[in-house]
C-alpha cells in the first residue's frame, strides 16, 4: 500500500487506557534510549504487512493509523502530541497490521524495540501503560476485522483451519465468505484466482497465499523463531499454555537457554477464557488473552524462543540428552524438558455437530468466537468453570444463553462466585439433566435439540451458536512409548512412579524428583499431570517450581555439550 495523506480530525480519544497520553516523566524516560526524528507529510513510519523494529512516540504534529484494502483507506487512529503508536507486534516481533502516515509534519521520538523491551522491565509502571493499551489495540482490531483476509467457503475444512489458527493465536484479521459475501467474486476476480483455489489469504493487498499451511503463515506473521528446532539448549518446554509459560519465564530469567513450542498458540485452554476471575492478583478478573499476551512479552523479554505453530511428535533420550522429535522433521535436544501439554476439550458427537465446526458449533468463547452470534440467542454445553465463564461473557450481548448441564446440579464442578452470578443473571437460563441430541441448520447452526435425560423429552431450542465445554482428555498420544502414562492417558510423577525408574537412574542415584517423570530431566506439569489441580494458579506453580527442580537435574549432568 502506497504512503497517502489523510484529512486533517481530531486525534483519537483515550477509550479505557487504549490510547493514553504520556507524562512528562514518562516522555523523559522514553527519551534516554531513544532518537528525536523530524517527519515529513505523507511520510510512512511504518507499512502493513512488514515488521517495524521502532516504538514511535509523537512529540509535535500527528500520525494516521490507516487501513488499506482494494486502493481505499480509511483511518483507524489518529495521535497526536504524547501518543504512542504500535500494538502487540511491536513487542513479539511481529509484522504489522496497520500502516502509520505521517498526516501533519512534526516530529517523533523513535525507540528501538529492543531498547523498549529492556526499558519496560525497568520501568514496570510506564511498561504497564503500554501493555495494556497494545493488549486493547489488539482486541479492538480484532474487533472491526482488521487485518489480513482469509477468503474461502465456509464449508472447506482448510478455510475453517486457517479461521481457527488465526484466532486461537489473536490475530487480527476478516473472514471474506466466498458463498455469502457480495465482495468475494470481485475479489477472488482481481486476484487471478478461481474459487476451485480457495482459501487464500490476502496479505495487505500486496501478497496472496494460496491455501497456506499454518506454519507458512506463522512465519509471515513473525510467531516462528528462526532456527529453533536446531537449539540444543538446557530446557524446551513443550505446551505455551500457563503452566509452559511460567516455566518458560522462571527458567529464562534464571539464565537457562530456553525454548517453547506449541502446535497450535500461546495460552492453551486457558488462553480461549473469556474471563479468569479466580487468578491471584487481578480482583476485577483477566481473560485468557490478556493472561497470554502478558506472559508472552514477558517470556520474550528475557530470551525465551518461542516456535508457533511447532507439533511435538515423539520424545527418546540420546546420551542422557533429550530429544523432541517435531512434526516437520525437525528435533529440538535439551538436558531437561517440561511437558505443559494440558488438555483438549472432548467433541461433542451429536449429529450436525461436526459439520457446524466453525460455523457455529466453537469449543472457545472470547471475542473472536464471540463477534459471529452477537445480539443473538445462543446455547452452551457443560457445567464446569470455562462454562459458566463462557456464559458470563457471551451474556453481556446476547438477549438469551441457556446452559445445558447433563448433571442434576452446579454445585460439583463449578465454583460458587460463579454459580451465583448466573443465577442472578437474568438472561442467562440453566438447563439440568439436559443433553444435546442434534444441531440444526442450513448452512449455519439455527438450533439445538435436546433431551431431558430422566424423561426422554425433546425441545428445539432456537440458537444462532453451540459453545462446547464437556470435560477434557490429556495431550500425550506423542508420549507413547516414551514417558508411563496412566489408564487415562495422564502422566504420573515423583512418588508414583519411583518404583518404575531403569538403568537410566543410576547414574543418579536418586529417584524421581516431586515433578519428573520416569525418564530423568522430564517433568510434568499443569492439566496434563496426574493428580494436578486444574486450575491456572496451580499449573503456574508447577511450572515454576519445575525450573527448581529442573536446576538440580542440570547440576547433577552438567550443562549441555556446545555444537
Amino acid at each position: 500500500m502506497k504512503g497517502a495523506t489523510v484529512p486533517t480530525l481530531t486525534p483519537t480519544a483515550d477509550i479505557h487506557g487504549a490510547y493514553p497520553r504520556l507524562t512528562d516523566d514518562q516522555m523523559g524516560i522514553l527519551r534516554s534510549c531513544g532518537q528525536e526524528r523530524q517527519v515529513r507529510e505523507g511520510e510512512q513510519l511504518f507499512r502493513a504487512g512488514e515488521r517495524s523494529d521502532e516504538f514511535f512516540v509523537v512529540l509535535s504534529g500527528t500520525v494516521a493509523v490507516v487501513e488499506g484494502h482494494d486502493d481505499q483507506e480509511h483511518v483507524v487512529q489518529l495521535h497526536g502530541p504524547r501518543s504512542f503508536l504500535g500494538e502487540l507486534g511491536v513487542l513479539e516481533g511481529q509484522t504489522a497490521f496497520v500502516s502509520a502516515v505521517v498526516n501533519r509534519p512534526g516530529e517523533v521520538l523513535a525507540v528501538g524495540s529492543d531498547a523498549l523491551r529492556d526499558l519496560l522491565s525497568r520501568e514496570p509502571a510506564l511498561g504497564d501503560v503500554i501493555l495494556r493499551a497494545y493488549l486493547l489495540r489488539r482486541t479492538m482490531l480484532a474487533g472491526t476485522g482488521t487485518g489480513f483476509r482469509i477468503i474461502g467457503s465456509a464449508f472447506s475444512p482448510d478455510t475453517r483451519r486457517l479461521l481457527e489458527f488465526a484466532a486461537r493465536n489473536r490475530l487480527p484479521h476478516r473472514w471474506v465468505d466466498l458463498e455469502k459475501d457480495t465482495e468475494a467474486e470481485a475479489l477472488l476476480t482481481r486476484l487471478g484466482v478461481a474459487p476451485e483455489e480457495t482459501p487464500i489469504v490476502v496479505w495487505h493487498d500486496y501478497r496472496v497465499l494460496r491455501n497456506p499451511s499454518n506454519i507458512e503463515l506463522a512465519q509471515i506473521i513473525g510467531l516462528r523463531a528462526e532456527n529453533a528446532a536446531k537449539a540444543i539448549c538446557d530446557l524446551v518446554v513443550v505446551g505455551a499454555g500457563p503452566g509452559g509459560l511460567a516455566a518458560a519465564v522462571y527458567s529464562a530469567s534464571e539464565g537457562l537457554s530456553t525454548v517453547v513450542l506449541d502446535a497450535v498458540a500461546t495460552g492453551g485452554q486457558a488462553g480461549t477464557s473469556s474471563r479468569i476471575e479466580n487468578y491471584l492478583g487481578f480482583p476485577a478478573g483477566i481473560s485468557g488473552m490478556e493472561l497470554a499476551e502478558r506472559a508472552v512479552v514477558q517470556a520474550t523479554r528475557f530470551g525465551v524462543r518461542i516456535d508457533v505453530p511447532s507439533e511435538a511428535t515423539g520424545l527418546e533420550e540420546r546420551d542422557g540428552t533429550s530429544v523432541v522429535r517435531l512434526a516437520d522433521g525437525g528435533t529440538v535436544s535439551a538436558t531437561n524438558v517440561v511437558v505443559a501439554t494440558g488438555a483438549r476439550y472432548r467433541r461433542l458427537t451429536a449429529p450436525g455437530v461436526e459439520r457446524f465446526e466453525g460455523l457455529g458449533v466453537h469449543y472457545a468463547a472470547t471475542v473472536w468466537e464471540a463477534r459471529t452470534c452477537r445480539l443473538n440467542t445462543v446455547a452452551v454445553v457443560g457445567g464446569g468453570n470455562s462454562a459458566g465463564q463462557a456464559v458470563l461473557f457471551l451474556a453481556r450481548e446476547s438477549p438469551a444463553v441457556h446452559l445445558l448441564v447433563r448433571g442434576g446440579d452446579l454445585e460439583h464442578s463449578m465454583s460458587r462466585y460463579l454459580i451465583d452470578r448466573i443465577e442472578r443473571h437474568p438472561r442467562i437460563h440453566v438447563r439440568l439433566h439436559t443433553e444435546v441430541r442434534e444441531v440444526t441448520g442450513e448452512d449455519q447452526v439455527e438450533s439445538v435439540v435436546v433431551e431431558d435425560n430422566r424423561t426422554g423429552r425433546q425441545q428445539v431450542l432456537a440458537a444462532r451458536a453451540l459453545f462446547v465445554f464437556i470435560g477434557a482428555r490429556p495431550a500425550t498420544s506423542w508420549l507413547a512409548g516414551a514417558v508411563t502414562l496412566d489408564r487415562r492417558g495422564f502422566i504420573p510423577t515423583g512418588q508414583e512412579v519411583a518404583h518404575l525408574t531403569g538403568d537410566s537412574w543410576e547414574p543418579l542415584a536418586r529417584t524421581p524428583l516431586a515433578l519428573e517423570t520416569d525418564l530423568p530431566g522430564v517433568f510434568a506439569v499443569g492439566d496434563v499431570r496426574s493428580g494436578s489441580v486444574k486450575r491456572v494458579a496451580s499449573a503456574v506453580g508447577e511450572g515454576a517450581m519445575a525450573v527448581r527442580l529442573a536446576h538440580e537435574h542440570l547440576g547433577e549432568v552438567g550443562p549441555p555439550a556446545v555444537q
